[in-house]
């Protein structure tokens, strides 16, 4: 049965568009009208007045836990948050186990993504054996199998002689290499920035530079090597002039940055384990040099790195709580609501960041709206206002620094074709 979707707005061709409608037939394929058919024409007919029909989202930072550590979450409890949350692709990370570093640890997670899934999940492998630093993988192989990348997010490569083969690989095969920049030997015991709120409440701060220092030497490797450069959760001000810098020089270099980092600052935490995560949410001047990067086009796109952690392990506050908040489910509203209605970025930036340029840089299938063409899309309310309710979630995951907040943004229906 056709369905006509009437009434909303529209994202066409990189502008919010009023007075159409949207015919899916029934093969998925989508049909953007000027004109509403007539109510008899063999079509379900949806009134979406007050919504917005959008490509789905790409997430390029997830970690869906399973293999190995399904007590926090699982491929089918993470992929339904996705969905939820508006999107029709996620990229999963590689800290779970066994390590999708060999043909036998990937197998395992691309069993369980085929069998459990309810989006697109691409798995990223792991840069050095379990993640370690000290081998490297066989990138060509696990290429081969279906690693969209390759990344030892949660720990960062430290040492450069390794980064520099990764990269030497990597371009061989012209596969990306996806950083989490820190290095560890300036963290010295630190879990949140090291910062106004840090000092007054007697923390351990974690330096700035532990990330825009590994950023700044990747980006000389990068520069050196030609490969596909791609740095994850960037949050200070620092990493946005370096990547800036890098751009203008024609580093084939791109980034993301996630909503608590865009939306926070370091004195709206308090003492409580959903405050807390890698990297920990920095300075008011931090916050607004990011604004800046996702205004200017230095960052390219806005990943959650959802990071469901069990009840237990984030009750410890935040000096004993492990690192992670979920976020699948909370991105796009918490955007809309704190950036698009308060005028700080149009609607069709947003979904440039959140649906378009992920998709463009990783090469995968992620939503789809156009014209004549099999659809992956969603309408998402922008006009009910709801308060966020982890109790509400599909993740396993409780921990969002969002929890009480009022928010507009929330998910009508989805089209996967």
């Amino acid at each position: 049965m056709k369905t006509y979707l009437k009434g909303g707005l529209i994202y066409v061709d990189g502008i919010i568009e009023e007075n159409k409608g949207v015919l899916v037939d029934d093969d998925g394929v989508v049909y953007i009208q000027e004109h509403c058919p007539d109510e008899g024409d063999s079509a379900i007919f949806e009134d979406v007045s007050g919504c917005v029909i959008v490509p789905s989202f790409t997430d390029v930072h997830v970690h869906l836990r399973e293999p190995g550590l399904s007590y926090k979450e699982t491929v089918e409890t993470g992929t339904k948050a996705a969905k939820k949350g508006g999107y029709a692709c996620v990229l999963s990370m590689p800290n779970v186990k066994p390590s999708p570093s060999d043909e036998a640890g990937l197998k395992a997670q691309l069993d369980i993504i085929e069998k459990d899934a309810c989006v697109e999940v691409h798995p990223y492998a792991a840069i050095t054996v379990n993640s370690e630093g000290h081998t490297l993988t066989d990138f060509r192989k696990l290429k081969e199998m279906g690693a969209v990348a390759f990344s030892d997010d949660g720990r960062g490569v430290q040492s450069e002689s390794m980064m520099e083969k990764a990269m030497v690989e990597a371009k061989k095969i012209d596969a990306i290499i996806a950083a989490h920049c820190e290095d560890n030997s300036l963290l010295n015991g630190g879990y949140i920035h090291d910062g106004e709120y840090c000092k007054l409440h007697g923390h351990k701060g974690i330096c700035s530079e532990s990330e825009w220092g590994p950023i700044k030497r990747d980006l000389e490797l990068a520069e050196k090597t030609g490969v596909k450069y791609h740095v994850c959760h960037i949050s200070t001000k620092e990493s946005v002039q370096l990547i800036r810098d890098a751009k203008a020089k024609g580093i084939d270099v791109t980034c993301e940055t996630a909503p608590h980092y865009l939306v926070m600052n370091d004195m709206m935490i308090d003492e409580d384990g959903r405050f807390k995560m890698n990297p920990p949410i920095r300075s008011e001047e931090d916050r607004l040099a990011l604004i800046e990067g996702i205004k200017d086009g230095t960052i390219d796109m806005i990943a959650t790195d959802h990071a469901p952690h069990s009840a237990e392990e984030k009750s410890k506050g935040l000096a004993g709580s492990l690192m992670g908040v979920v976020g699948l489910e909370t991105a796009f509203a918490v955007l809309y609501t704190e950036l698009v209605e308060k005028g700080i970025i149009t609607l069709e930036k947003l979904v440039e960041l959140m649906a378009v340029n992920p998709v463009k840089r990783f090469g995968v299938k992620g939503g789809a709206l156009k014209n004549g063409e099999k659809g992956r899309f969603s309408v998402l309310n922008i006009t009910d206002e709801y308060e966020i309710d982890p109790e509400n979630f599909e993740t396993k995951g409780r921990s969002t620094p969002f929890k009480g907040k009022k928010v507009k943004g929330s998910l009508k229906m989805s089209f996967f074709a």
